[in-house]
C-alpha cells in the first residue's frame, strides 16, 4: 500500500492516505488505453456527415447528347460522377461510430490511468473541497497552491460551489468518482481527487 499525503487548500499537508496498489501501482499497460481512449473518442463522434449519390443531387432527367453519332462516349446523365456537379460514388453517409469494448480492458485502462498519475507524482489528494460560495478566485487560488494549473478534479459527490468555482477557470474540469474516464484523466496534468472520493474509487475498482 503507497502512501500519499492529503493536502488542505492552502497546499500544506495534513495527513496521509494509504492507496491499494492494485489500483494505483500497476506497471501501466499503454495498449488497454490507447484502445479505450480510441473508443471515446469514437463514440463522441456525431456521424452526420453526408453526401448526396447521382440518385440524389438536382438534375441529369435527360441524357446530354444522343447514343450514337457524336463520336462521344456514350452517357445517360450529366450528374454521374465525373462531371462537376454530379453525385458522389462512396462517399459518407450518417452513421454511427459506437462500439464497445470488454469490461476488463476498461478497468485495466482506468487502473493504468490512475497509475500514471501517482508513478508521475500528479495525483494530489486534498480534504475536502467545501467552500463557503462559489468563488472561482478561492478555487484559482487553491489550485495555484496545490500546484496543479491543468486539473481534472474529483468529487465523490455533488458538491456545488465547488464545481460552479472551477467552471470559468481554464483547463480544469470536475467530475465524480462514476463519471470519470481515462481520457480526461491523461488529458489534464494533474488529477485532484478528495479524500473520499479517493476512497470510493478504491472501493469500486477493488
Amino acid at each position: 500500500m503507497a502512501k500519499i499525503d492529503i493536502y488542505n487548500l492552502s497546499g500544506a499537508v495534513t495527513g496521509s492516505i494509504e492507496l491499494s496498489d492494485d489500483i494505483f501501482a500497476i506497471t501501466p499497460n499503454k495498449s488497454a488505453m490507447a484502445i479505450v481512449i480510441r473508443n471515446q473518442l469514437a463514440n463522441r463522434r456525431q456521424g452526420t456527415q453526408s453526401t448526396k449519390t447521382r440518385s440524389e443531387v438536382r438534375g441529369g432527367g435527360k441524357r446530354p447528347w444522343r447514343q450514337k453519332g457524336t463520336g462521344r462516349a456514350r452517357h445517360g446523365s450529366d450528374r454521374s460522377a465525373q462531371y462537376v456537379g454530379g453525385g458522389i460514388i462512396f462517399g459518407p453517409k450518417p452513421r454511427s461510430y459506437n462500439y464497445t469494448v470488454p469490461k476488463k480492458i476498461k478497468r485495466l485502462a482506468m487502473k493504468s490511468a490512475l497509475s500514471t498519475k501517482v508513478a508521475e507524482g500528479k495525483l494530489i489528494v486534498v480534504e475536502d473541497m467545501n467552500l463557503d460560495a462559489a468563488k472561482t478566485k478561492v478555487m484559482a487560488k487553491a489550485l495555484t497552491d496545490l500546484k496543479a494549473d491543468s486539473a481534472l478534479i474529483v468529487f465523490e459527490d455533488k458538491n456545488v460551489n465547488a464545481e460552479l468555482s472551477a467552471r470559468n477557470i481554464p483547463d480544469t474540469k470536475t467530475a465524480l468518482v462514476n463519471t470519470i474516464n481515462v481520457f480526461d484523466i491523461l488529458k489534464y496534468d494533474s488529477l485532484v481527487v478528495t479524500k473520499a472520493a479517493a476512497e470510493k474509487i478504491q472501493e469500486v475498482y477493488v
